[in-house]
């Protein structure tokens, strides 16, 4: 009897932490569906009936990426994604494409998430339009001062995401009783090269479900195989649950004729006006802004984890990396590294402010970004399973790289997309240089997976912290 109890109480522990695990590295994506959608169907001029087919091809791209990282966290259940994949397949000089690109995914999610979170808020409250800049740079300082004083808990994301699609859901199933719309979408002669030129827009929608990956460095009180067991589970409920969810909801717009909304609201705001109850939509609406500035603190708290990681110069029992001054390294008595967070303060400002903090027009840069660190994690998975000759594999990989490749291509004929590559171009330059003055470090490539593993430690010494309080 003891031993079944022991082994019930094991079996609830792990499913409690897998939760908690899968639900907080899902905010990113989950949240992505505010705004991907509709960029979407501004890409292809309004065109309705377009629509679901293009999200349907933005999520089987997602689909090959999340079969090819299944792959990736089998081989490294350490961690550290596709800078730890990208070390160990072409150098270490070469960790640092990703990991620049991952510091301007940062910068860039921060940035949308806090613009998009703005107009959440101002498509309940349209009298707010017209202080839309204010409105998302006062979220972003309440983000960052949120994490200065300490790292948030993986339970709080979780919540935060499951509270958002239980009212999704909640939202399509009452929407779905309404009469449908009919709304004559334009002829278009080259549909399916419309779709082609439109998706690589929405695939904002990528973001973020790579990061089990990474993420699972956290699970210090797991094994290797538990540890690829997490990652693997956390990678396909992501696709389950956001693809599920967009599909669904571009469904939904079709159905109910929602289409490019005006700049006072969204795409999905609108799918909830449609709902019978007012106080659902208010729900919905807080719920979507929450999440939205749940995923812009988990970049507030990832970027300047990694900075610090890089940073890591003498110190008894750790690697010294010390590719970046010591300073972005020093945290204070919550565990926070206060350079870097207001570096990525500061650089998400800037980029807030250009875009006059509307997300519609962030989302053009985006999706860039992270698509150079998926090429790299794919191309780095080809070789292994080249050199391993697991040909299954390669075919995958190859297909997902094949892809991916379009749709970082199709991305780079839009001047803002170009914008966010030579960002990327420039912080993985400085990086490798950095990493070259300071005589070629080894371990850096693992920062990435060092830098989650310490903010899993943080989080625990915070919450120590409190009980003894």
């Amino acid at each position: 009897m003891a031993s079944s109890a022991r082994t019930r109480t094991w079996t609830r522990t792990r499913v409690i932490l897998l939760i908690a695990f899968a639900f907080t590295v899902m905010a990113d994506p989950v949240s992505s569906v505010a705004y991907a959608i509709e960029a979407a169907l501004r890409a292809l001029d309004n065109n309705l009936s377009l629509l679901l087919p293009a999200m349907g091809l933005v999520v089987l791209v997602v689909a090959l990426v999340v079969a090819s990282y299944h792959a990736l966290v089998g081989r490294f259940p350490e961690g550290g994604g596709s800078a730890a994949a990208a070390g160990k397949a072409f150098g270490e000089g070469v960790s640092f494409i990703p990991m620049g690109a991952l510091i301007v995914d940062f910068v860039l999610t921060i940035a949308i998430s806090v613009s998009a979170g703005a107009s959440a808020i101002i498509a309940y409250v349209p009298s707010l339009a017209q202080w839309r800049l204010s409105l998302a740079l006062i979220l972003l300082v309440v983000v960052a001062g949120i994490v200065w004083f300490g790292h948030i808990g993986r339970a709080v994301f979780a919540v935060l995401t499951i509270g958002f699609i239980v009212i999704a859901v909640v939202v399509l199933s009452l929407v779905s009783g309404e009469e449908p719309v009919a709304v004559t979408s334009p002829h278009v002669d080259h549909a399916p090269l419309a779709v082609l030129l439109a998706f690589p827009v929405a695939m904002a929608l990528a973001t973020g479900v790579e990061a089990p990956s990474s993420a699972i460095a956290q699970l210090g009180q797991l094994d290797d195989d538990g540890r690829r067991s997490f990652g693997r589970w956390a990678l396909w409920l992501t696709l389950g649950i956001v693809g599920t969810l967009t599909l669904a909801l571009t469904a939904a717009a079709v159905f109910l004729g929602v289409t490019v909304p005006h700049d006072d609201t969204t795409l999905v705001a609108e799918i909830a006006r449609r709902g019978p109850s007012p106080a659902l939509f208010a729900a919905f609406q807080a719920a979507t802004a929450l999440l939205l500035l749940s995923a812009a603190s988990s970049s507030f708290q990832a970027g300047p984890g990694l900075l610090k990681a890089l940073a890591r110069h003498d110190r008894p029992g750790e690697i010294n990396h010390g590719v970046l001054p010591a300073a972005l390294g020093r945290t204070n008595r919550h565990h926070v590294p206060v350079a870097g967070l207001a570096v990525f303060l500061v650089l998400s400002a800037v980029v807030v402010a250009i875009a006059g903090a509307y997300d519609q027009r962030l989302v053009l840069f985006y999706a860039v970004a992270v698509f150079v660190s998926f090429l790299l994690g794919l191309l780095s998975m080809l070789r292994f399973e080249y050199q391993a000759r697991r040909w299954g594999w390669v075919a995958l990989n190859a297909a997902a790289t094949i892809a991916v490749g379009f749709t970082l291509l199709a991305n780079l004929t839009r001047p803002q997309a170009l914008g966010s590559l030579l960002a990327t171009a420039i912080v993985a330059a400085g990086l490798y240089a950095a990493w070259v003055r300071a005589g070629r470090p080894r371990g850096t490539a693992n920062a990435v997976a060092e830098a989650e593993a310490d903010a899993a430690d943080d989080e625990d010494a915070d919450e120590a912290n409190e009980a003894r309080a």
